[in-house]
Parts: C-alpha cells; sequence; structure tokens
C-alpha cells in the first residue's frame, strides 16, 4: 500500500471504510461464487423465473384467471393458439403458469424468511442465555423436528382460513427447527471467542452482543439456510395446493395440479394440464437449492461442496 493510500485510509470516515469493506466483500464473493458452475445455473433459472413472474402483469395480464371470459374450450390439446393447451375451463395453461409464478415464489420467500426468522431467534438466544431458556427452546425444537413437518402445516392450513397468509405461516412455523439447531451451534462457538470476554468486560450488555457480535457472524450460515428452505418452502406451498388447502381465488403451480386432479387429466391422458406446472415446481425448487448449495460453499469452504 503506498503513502498516499495510506492517508486516504486515514482521512475516510468510518462509515466509508465499512462501505468499502462491505464492497470488497461482495465482490469476493462473487468471484467465488462464479467459480460453481451449478450455482450458476440455479442462478440463471431463478433470474429468469423472477423477470416472468414480474412482467406478468404486462405478459398475460390478470385476466387470465377470468373463468367466464375464457378464450378457448375446455382441455383444449397444445396448439399454436394454445401452447401449452387449455384447463378445465378454456383458460389459457400458459398465461395460468406465467401467473402463478407470482404467488408460488412469493409463498415460498416469505414462508422461508419468516422459518429462518424464528429459527435465528430462537437460535441465538438459546446459544447466549443457555440455562432452564435453552433448555426449554431445544426440547421444543426436538419436538418440532421429530414431528412432521407436512401434518404439522395440513392440520394448521386445516384449522385456519384459507388464504396466502396462512400458507406462508403454516410453512414457516414448521420448518424453523434445522436453523435453529444450527444458529446456536454456530452461537455457541462465537461466544466462546476472547473477543465475546473482552466485550462483557467492557459492560456489552445482551443486546449488544448479540446484535453487534453473534449475529454477524451467524449470518453467512442464514443465508445459506434461507437459499435452501425456499425450495422446500414451495414444495409445501405446491403440497398444500394440491390437496386443496390453498387460497381458491389465487392461481399457483400446486392449485393447477390439483385443478387437474380434479378435473380427471391424469385418468384421461391430459398431460399438459398436469406437466408443465410439475416441471416448474421441479426446476425453480432444483435452481434454489444449487444457489444454496453453492453459497454454502462459498461462505463454508471446509464443506467442500463440488461445483
Amino acid at each position: 500500500m503506498t503513502t498516499e493510500t495510506t492517508a486516504r485510509a486515514a482521512q475516510a470516515s468510518p462509515r466509508a471504510l465499512a462501505r468499502q469493506r462491505r464492497r470488497h466483500s461482495v465482490a469476493r464473493f462473487w468471484k467465488q461464487y462464479r467459480t460453481h458452475r451449478a450455482g450458476l445455473f440455479g442462478l440463471a433459472a431463478l433470474a429468469l423465473f423472477g423477470l416472468i413472474a414480474l412482467t406478468a402483469p404486462l405478459t398475460v395480464g390478470s385476466d387470465v384467471q377470468s373463468v367466464t371470459n375464457a378464450p378457448g374450450r375446455p382441455l383444449e390439446s397444445p396448439s399454436a393458439e394454445f401452447p401449452l393447451g387449455t384447463d378445465q375451463f378454456g383458460r389459457s395453461l400458459l398465461g395460468l403458469l406465467v401467473w402463478g409464478s407470482r404467488v408460488s415464489l412469493l409463498v415460498g420467500l416469505l414462508a422461508a424468511v419468516l422459518s429462518v426468522a424464528i429459527g435465528a431467534l430462537i437460535g441465538i438466544t438459546a446459544g447466549h442465555f443457555r440455562g432452564w431458556y435453552a433448555t426449554v427452546m431445544m426440547r421444543i425444537t426436538d419436538w418440532f423436528l421429530v414431528m412432521p413437518t407436512l401434518v404439522l402445516a395440513i392440520a394448521l392450513a386445516t384449522v385456519m382460513s384459507r388464504s396466502l397468509g396462512t400458507i406462508i405461516l403454516a410453512i414457516g412455523v414448521t420448518t424453523w427447527p434445522t436453523t435453529a439447531r444450527l444458529v446456536r451451534a454456530q452461537t455457541l462457538a462465537v461466544e466462546s471467542r476472547p473477543y465475546i470476554e473482552r466485550a462483557k468486560a467492557l459492560g456489552g450488555g445482551h443486546w449488544h452482543i448479540m446484535s453487534r457480535h453473534v449475529l454477524p457472524n451467524v449470518m453467512p450460515l442464514v443465508l445459506a439456510q434461507t437459499t435452501l428452505i425456499i425450495s422446500s418452502a414451495i414444495l409445501a406451498e405446491a403440497t398444500l395446493a394440491f390437496l386443496g388447502l390453498g387460497d381458491p381465488t389465487v392461481v399457483s403451480w400446486g392449485g393447477l395440479l390439483q385443478d387437474a386432479r380434479e378435473a380427471g387429466a391424469v385418468s384421461s391422458g391430459k398431460w399438459w394440464y398436469l406437466v408443465p406446472p410439475g416441471i416448474a415446481i421441479a426446476v425453480v425448487a432444483l435452481a434454489f437449492t444449487l444457489c444454496g448449495r453453492a453459497v454454502e460453499s462459498v461462505l463454508n469452504p471446509k464443506l467442500g461442496v463440488t461445483r
């Protein structure tokens, strides 16, 4: 480092230095992420689906959901006018598939964020306070771990009103235990370091220790866990919608599969009603999983995830 660079660094404000470090960290992260071909494929697929979902009001419009103004005949096979055929009401399945991406991706993202937020909160507090509080929280976590997640989600979705909020809540409050376990283990490792003892000796309170020292150190783990949970959340939303527990007023990929089952598409061989939403669910879930594994490998090279 030259004398001029050192002088500029000395004159820079702490906030400017912090922003510079963050930019360098992001650049370093992206440089390492680009070495993972599977992660890049997943990221490209997610960018494509995200673009499709964001532009759906412009490309297909909300009228595609209308049953009374359906442009085609029920269960038409794929043609030039309807590339993926029509559903039981005569609506374009391509338009429904594009519009349904908005709901499926939104529910998956929000449910994953809720799940990770609950797990991170319980994991950090249980790792910090320990004692009876940690014992109680970990026993509750163990109970959720041994209970089938899908069964709990179905039970919650059954007793509550059928809406997107219910689906998000049902998935979020049943998928957090794994995150809580991982974050608690990382919190215990962080709090065993010498600088935590120095912070406590200098008068740092519980909130200061958890927010300024523990949380920044567990955030990489939380980020990686979020990308992995999103795929599970999307699959769970599709499962609940397929079982008829979703919001009947909105179109989602799982809802399309449920409509296909009710219309007898399986027995009558109407493959175009079943295959496209199923492939969309599988591709998005795979894309999030590939991104999550790549993020894990970058943030924790000891995992040795293949490229």
